[in-house]
C-alpha cells in the first residue's frame, strides 16, 4: 500500500512538474506588441524578420524578441558651447525630433541607437553653428534648421531612422556681445530715421512746388486758399483774425501803373 502511494505521489509531481514547465514555455513564447512598437525577432543570433502589433508566437530558448518603439522621441540637445565663424563664443542648445522607420536596421546597423543618435545630434549642432557667422545665426535661424536636419538625416538613414526636425531653441552670447549689437542696432535706426527724413523732405519739396505752380497758374486759387487757411484759423478760436487782401489785387498794380505813366505822358505833351 505505501508503495503504491508511493509511486502516485510521484506521478503527481511529475505531472505538477509537467504543467509548471508548460506554462514557463507558454509564458517565453507568447507575446503583446503594441501599436506603437515593433518586435525584431533573432533565430539563433540570426535576424528573421519583424513581429506585430498584437499577439505573436515565438520558440523559447531558441527565439530572442527585442521591443522597438516607432513613435517621434523628443530630445533636448544639452547647451554646447560654441565659437561662430566670426570668432564669437555662444552657447547653443536645440530640440530633436526622431522616429525609428525600420526597427531591423536599428538593432542590426548601430549599437543603441537612440545614444548615437543624440551623439551625432550634439556634434553636427557644434558643426555646423561654428561655421556660421553670428548674424546668421540670430536671423537666420530656420537656415541653419534645415541645414541640420538634412545632415543629420543622411546620417542616420543607414540606422533606420528618420530625423523629422532640428530646431536650434536659445542662443546665449556674452553680455559684451549685446551691447555691441544694441549700439549696432541704435546706429542703424539712427541712419534709417535720417534718411526716410531727408526722403519725406524731398518729396515734399516736389509737392509744394508742384502745388505753387497751380496756384500761379488758375485764378482765384490762391483767393480760395486763403479763405480756407482762415476758416482753419477762426476754428481755433484765436482772439484776433488777420485777413490778407485778395492775391488778385496784386495785378492790378502793373496796370495802373501803366495808366499813371501814360497820363503823366499827356500831361508833359
Amino acid at each position: 500500500m505505501g508503495a503504491i502511494l508511493n509511486l502516485l505521489g510521484g506521478q503527481t509531481v511529475s505531472l505538477i512538474g509537467g504543467v509548471a514547465v508548460v506554462l514557463v514555455l507558454l509564458i517565453l513564447a507568447i507575446h503583446i506588441i503594441s501599436e506603437w512598437e515593433r518586435a525584431v525577432i533573432l533565430r539563433l543570433g540570426r535576424l528573421i524578420g519583424l513581429k506585430g502589433p498584437g499577439l505573436i508566437v515565438i520558440i523559447p530558448i531558441v527565439d530572442r524578441l527585442i521591443r522597438v518603439p516607432l513613435r517621434t522621441v523628443v530630445y533636448d540637445v544639452p547647451v554646447q558651447e560654441v565659437i561662430t565663424n566670426d570668432n564669437v563664443s555662444c552657447k547653443v542648445n536645440a530640440v530633436l525630433y526622431y522616429r525609428v522607420v525600420d526597427a531591423s536596421k536599428a538593432i542590426v546597423n548601430v549599437q543603441r541607437y537612440h545614444e548615437a543618435t543624440i551623439q551625432l545630434a550634439q556634434t553636427t549642432v557644434r558643426s555646423v553653428v561654428g561655421q556660421a557667422q553670428l548674424d546668421e545665426l540670430l536671423s537666420e535661424r530656420d537656415k541653419l534648421n534645415k541645414v541640420l536636419q538634412q545632415i543629420i538625416d543622411e546620417a542616420t538613414d543607414p540606422w533606420g531612422i528618420k530625423v523629422s526636425a532640428v530646431e536650434i531653441k536659445d542662443v546665449v552670447i556674452p553680455t559684451d556681445m549685446q551691447r555691441a549689437i544694441a549700439r549696432q542696432a541704435e546706429a542703424e535706426r539712427t541712419r534709417r530715421a535720417i534718411v526716410i527724413q531727408a526722403e519725406g523732405e524731398k518729396e515734399a519739396s516736389i509737392r509744394l512746388a508742384e502745388a505753387a505752380k497751380i496756384l500761379h497758374n488758375e485764378p482765384g486759387a490762391m483767393t480760395l486758399r486763403s479763405l480756407r487757411t482762415a476758416s482753419e484759423v477762426a476754428a481755433e478760436q484765436a482772439s484776433t483774425l488777420v485777413f490778407p487782401l485778395p492775391i488778385e489785387l496784386g495785378q492790378i498794380l502793373p496796370f495802373l501803373e501803366n495808366v499813371r505813366r501814360k497820363y503823366t505822358e499827356d500831361e508833359q505833351q
